[in-house]
């Protein structure tokens, strides 16, 4: 069964409740990380998952809240004694300043370190990320202030759909990535330059004929009440508001 593991919620600015906004892609061999802040060894232990266990991270933009965290990532899976390779996947202008990022850290000199992949996607709608018996993920690139991916995922058992447009403005590429898609994760930060509001949000879910809609990216101290009305204006299907640790199982 496919597993979708809600890690933060919060926008750029978060609090104790509230994690800076990551997730986790689980169906058989496959643990996908979507972004890494926070302390990532700690909240996957909190999730239930094992560290060992990831497979693969996506990254959807170099913004500190969206990849501070891969450096802690890979250092203590490097001091737990992890052997095999992992691979990091984003459009080449993210995958450059992470390799900038962790050559400061000199982590060419760590004794033993395994193998980490870069995968670099082609900046064009709908560029296949990853396919096996697993997942079907293709990427597009969303409006937001630098090169930014949103995904799609399908989940090849279960024929599931889940779309997460990343940090984005009202966008045709996030219609498409949604489209009929059984779960749009959109963000829903209010109207910062770059983002969207909830009824931004709502209307990108009902042009891509969603059957459901979580809002995520939002600020910590939000009216919840207000941020799920609005999107409700907009969309006729279930809204929901995405919480930390929230599982959702497809």
């Amino acid at each position: 069964m496919g597993t979708i593991v809600i890690l933060g919620t919060a926008n750029a600015v978060p609090d104790d409740r509230h994690e800076n906004t990551h997730l986790l892609v689980q169906e058989g061999q496959r643990t996908i990380l979507v972004d890494c802040t926070g302390n990532p060894l700690a909240e996957l232990k909190r999730a239930g998952v094992n560290p060992d266990q990831l497979t693969d991270v996506i990254l959807t933009h170099f913004h500190p809240d969206h990849v501070s965290g891969v450096p802690l990532l890979l250092m203590d899976l490097w001091l737990s004694g992890r052997k095999h390779g992992i691979r990091i996947h984003g459009l080449a202008d993210t995958l450059g300043r992470m390799q900038t990022m962790m050559k400061l850290f000199d982590c060419e000199s760590w004794p033993n370190f395994f193998t980490v992949d870069y995968h670099i996607l082609p900046d064009i709608a709908q560029a296949e990320l990853l396919a096996d018996g697993d997942f079907i993920i293709t990427a597009s690139p969303v409006k937001h202030l630098i090169p930014t991916i949103g995904i799609r995922v399908e989940f090849v058992r279960s024929g599931k759909v889940v779309a997460y447009s990343s940090d984005t403005e009202p966008y045709q590429n996030v219609v498409d990535l949604g489209l009929e898609s059984d779960i749009l994760i959109h963000e829903a930060t209010g109207t910062s330059f770059g983002h969207s509001t909830p009824r931004q949000a709502g209307e990108i879910a009902q042009a891509a004929s969603a059957k459901s809609l979580y809002l995520i990216h939002y600020p910590a101290d939000l009216d919840e009440e207000k941020w799920l009305w609005e999107a409700r204006q907009s969309f006729t299907g279930p809204v929901y508001l995405a919480g930390d640790y929230l599982r959702i199982e497809l």
